[in-house]
């Protein structure tokens, strides 16, 4: 094990990434976000995705050069091109137009195309909340999920997330997978060499599986079984095809170097709660947060990744022997 400080890991792997053909701002953008994933507990999205995201630049299925570009084509409709870069300088840009945007409408939307990763969604949409918004986002992933009663994986795993400020608290934030689990964590138990619990995925016939490589080629159990296949159709309709991204079946893998860019999509809502009556809503919004903080063996969303990264911030990032390894042989 190796502890390093927040900073400390940001440079380790903003490092790798600009060994792996990335640029310097890039590079710091993915490191930032890589490592928030990683102090909130999300491993599965955070260094473990160092080797295949370093792997995917260096072949050129993302471009590590990629600059955002972002137009306005609405008062409220933001449209941003990814270029068939890693998605967080996607998000950093989109994120303060919106807020400009927001400022001036009450309202925004953006699309992203050509996009990659989108990692923990709860950390775009937290931003939002910090700058007194409400946030809803969504993303389409590499296929990993059947329409209810198939076996071809035509969905991804979609995740949405939203977030919204409370007054004098932090920001309550949802984010949830549409399988029972993200596919990240079956990517980790495989690199781990380790089994999988009954539930999470299928074999690619349709059968139950505990093994983590049989689940990788065959599909995700939906959360909510056809609800959640249904909600991930409309992921893929508002976060690819209405960008012109690939769906999910059309999309390359983010856990390999294989293939062509993935080309995916996300969407984003944001409202200035204050255009809806001043202080009412957030006062609103912290009456409910409050009544289901005081129900013993209640927590609000979001927190339990939010008390992590504090933690982290002062005690460090514990980073396993083989992530290291990893991470140093780029």
């Amino acid at each position: 094990m190796t502890n390093l400080s927040i900073s400390e890991t940001e440079r380790l792997v903003a490092e790798a990434f600009q060994r792996a053909d990335t640029g310097p701002a890039q590079a710091a953008s993915v490191a930032r976000a890589l490592v928030a994933a990683e102090a909130s507990g999300q491993g599965g999205h955070g260094l473990r995705r160092v080797a295949a995201y370093t792997a995917q630049a260096k072949a050129r299925k993302v471009d590590g050069h990629a600059t955002p570009i972002i137009d306005r084509v609405k008062p409220s409709f933001l449209k941003v091109d990814a270029a068939e870069g890693f998605a967080y300088p996607a998000f950093d840009l989109t994120v303060e137009a919106m807020a400009e945007a927001v400022a001036e409408t009450g309202v925004a939307v953006a699309a992203i195309g050509n996009s990659h990763h989108a990692g923990v969604l709860g950390l775009t949409v937290e931003r939002f909340a910090e700058k007194g918004l409400i946030a809803m986002m969504m993303a389409n992933a590499p296929g990993a999920m059947a329409a209810w009663g198939g076996t071809r994986p035509l969905f991804g795993t979609n995740p949405i997330a939203f977030a919204a400020p409370l007054p004098g608290a932090d920001p309550l934030v949802i984010d949830l997978s549409l399988s029972k689990v993200a596919r990240g964590k079956v990517m980790a138990a495989k690199q781990k060499g380790a089994a999988i619990p009954e539930g999470w995925a299928l074999d690619r016939d349709g059968n139950p599986t505990t093994n983590a490589d049989a689940a990788l080629a065959g599909t995700m159990v939906p959360v909510g079984d056809a609800k959640g296949a249904a909600l991930a159709l409309m992921v893929e309709l508002l976060a690819a095809g209405l960008t012109g991204s690939n769906f999910a079946y059309e999309a390359s893998s983010l856990f390999d170097d294989k293939g062509g860019p993935p080309r995916l999509g996300q969407f984003i809502l944001a409202i200035d709660p204050a255009a809806m009556g001043g202080n009412t809503a957030l006062l609103r919004f912290g009456v409910l947060a409050d009544a289901i903080a005081e129900e013993p063996g209640t927590r609000i969303p979001g927190r339990r990744g939010l008390e992590a990264r504090r933690k982290a911030r002062k005690d460090g990032i514990t980073i396993e022997d083989d992530v290291m390894a990893a991470i140093e042989a780029v």
